[in-house]
């Protein structure tokens, strides 16, 4: 009669057995391979980090990426994607109401809080994406961030009798330096987060509020 195995993986004598290793479910080993995959992007980027590296960190053969995401294309595509997301659902989310100077503050705080919290992530958005794709580089995500801006503008452009038609012009101004501000403190990381959103909605601000209705050019180029 056979010695029952019990769950451990050990049976009834004293010689101890390897337990059995578990194996992954399908959703399981696709969440593994997004989280190395992002991990070495963000040290590496695309170029640097090859299939069998992350095949290898997995502990799995390489077919088993291309089973999942077709190659190392779709991974990072996958990557991107989610990592757009998830800034602009912090970006959009931080946007409730309030003084318009407050708004401005949230939507400093929601990228500094994004480049804090999801430190990879931003190193990967920064990077220029080799898929091509409309989602994948840094300007469209600019372009997308803008978009949940332009409305707060126009509304309060129009306000002040400015030409509403020009919010989009001012909302990609106001996030690209916000963002390209959080590019360089995603390294720096001095000053304190408080201070960097402090001074960008100082400099923003005091910018939006002593604008001309009709900016007129100073010097001898018009054209």
């Amino acid at each position: 009669m056979m010695d029952a195995v019990a769950i451990d993986g050990s049976s009834g004598s004293d010689k101890p057995r390897r337990g059995r290793r578990v194996r992954m479910t399908g959703a399981e080993r696709r969440q593994q391979l997004l989280d190395i995959g992002r991990t070495l992007f963000a040290e590496r980027g695309f170029e640097g980090t090859s299939v069998e590296e992350i095949a290898a960190k997995a502990g799995v053969s390489k077919p088993v990426v291309y089973e999942h995401f077709g190659g190392k294309e779709g991974l990072y595509a996958v990557v991107v994607d989610r990592e757009m997301r998830q800034l602009l659902d912090m970006v959009t989310g931080a946007l409730t109401a309030g003084h318009p100077r407050e708004l401005l503050e949230q939507a400093a705080f929601a990228l500094l809080d994004y480049i804090e919290t999801f430190t990879d992530g931003f190193r990967i958005l920064v990077r220029d994406s080799p898929v091509a794709q409309s989602t994948g580089t840094f300007a469209s995500l600019i372009s997308d961030i803008a978009t949940q801006v332009e409305d707060i503008l126009g509304m309060e452009f129009k306000n002040r009798g400015f030409d509403p038609k020009l919010a989009p012009l001012y909302a990609q101004a106001l996030v690209g330096m916000v963002a390209l501000t959080g590019q360089w403190w995603l390294d720096a990381r001095k000053p304190k987060k408080a201070e960097v959103a402090a001074h960008l909605v100082n400099l923003a601000w005091h910018g939006l509020d002593g604008m001309e209705q009709k900016p007129r050019l100073i010097g001898h180029r018009k054209s």
